[in-house]
């Protein structure tokens, strides 16, 4: 089961929302961010733009820092987040909540966690520029220790060390890619329209593969591919984090939604990785 990411990821809401021209000719909605100078680096501010005259060393320096402190910002609530997640994932476990929950509401329970945990990320996209900053605050982390009541679940499947394992290398390929995406020049933007389908393919082939095909093999190749799909979400979103903050970076209160967006898409791709490393390397109770 893959969390949360829906095929569509909610990034034409974005590219509404947030002034982004439509992709085209199977390129990614995305404007050049404030400053870009397309001959160097993507976010060194040119001498003059638009017309105007040479650009202030010290707004220049303010928009670069507000950039940066966005970033590490996003970042911090993805990782409080998961803290969230993992609290309550292990309370859980040690209450036998999650048992009690499905031995009351049986398939129907299950079922309905999943439907709530699907809304409630589609609406915290789709209505984040409505709702105010606390309450989009509160939205996320709500979902989050949903998310950690589900995954109580993996302590029933998996013993303690795959599972530490598992957290282990997902941090690990996580903070490498993650400071790999920041620091190339390579524009992996370009690779969304090709991320989002191979998530529609992975999705409905694991659906289908579920009924027709379950067998230890399938589940190690849509495992394998599950991994490298999210590995390249997780490039894709660190430079659409990085592209909206230099975009916005004038515009606070755009700047303290769009953090919420940013860290929910990360938070995402790193459940999701974990949960695919732990089926492919995993050992069962």
């Amino acid at each position: 089961m893959t969390f949360g990411r829906q095929p569509q990821d909610n990034r034409s809401q974005f590219n509404q929302q947030y002034g982004q021209s439509q992709p085209q000719n199977g390129q990614p909605g995305y404007q050049m961010p404030i400053g870009q100078n397309p001959e160097g680096s993507p976010y060194a501010y040119s001498a003059a733009q638009a017309g105007q005259g040479p650009v202030d060393a010290q707004l220049a320096y303010s928009y670069e820092r507000t950039r940066r402190v966005s970033i590490a910002n996003a970042y911090g609530q993805m990782t409080l987040a998961l803290l969230v997640t993992a609290a309550v994932a292990i309370f859980t476990q040690m209450t036998g909540a999650l048992n009690a929950f499905l031995v009351a509401t049986g398939a129907f329970g299950w079922i309905g966690l999943a439907i709530v945990q699907v809304v409630m990320a589609v609406a915290l996209g789709a209505r984040i520029m409505k709702m105010k900053t606390g309450t989009a605050y509160v939205m996320f982390y709500l979902y989050a220790a949903l998310m950690g009541f589900t995954l109580s679940s993996i302590f029933m499947v998996y013993d303690l060390g795959s599972i530490g394992i598992a957290l282990v290398i997902s941090a690990g390929f996580f903070v490498a890619l993650t400071m790999l995406a920041l620091t190339t020049k390579v524009d992996m933007l370009k690779a969304g329209p090709i991320l989002m389908v191979a998530l529609i393919v992975l999705i409905v082939s694991q659906v289908i593969l579920m009924f027709f095909a379950p067998s230890d093999s399938t589940i190690m190749v849509i495992s394998a591919v599950g991994v490298l799909i999210f590995a390249g979400m997780t490039a894709y979103d660190a430079q659409r984090t990085r592209a909206l903050f230099a975009q916005y970076a004038t515009n606070p209160d755009m700047i303290k939604r769009l953090s919420i967006i940013c860290a929910l898409s990360l938070y995402l791709d790193f459940v999701n990785m974990f949960l695919y490393l732990l089926r492919l390397f995993g050992g069962r109770n």
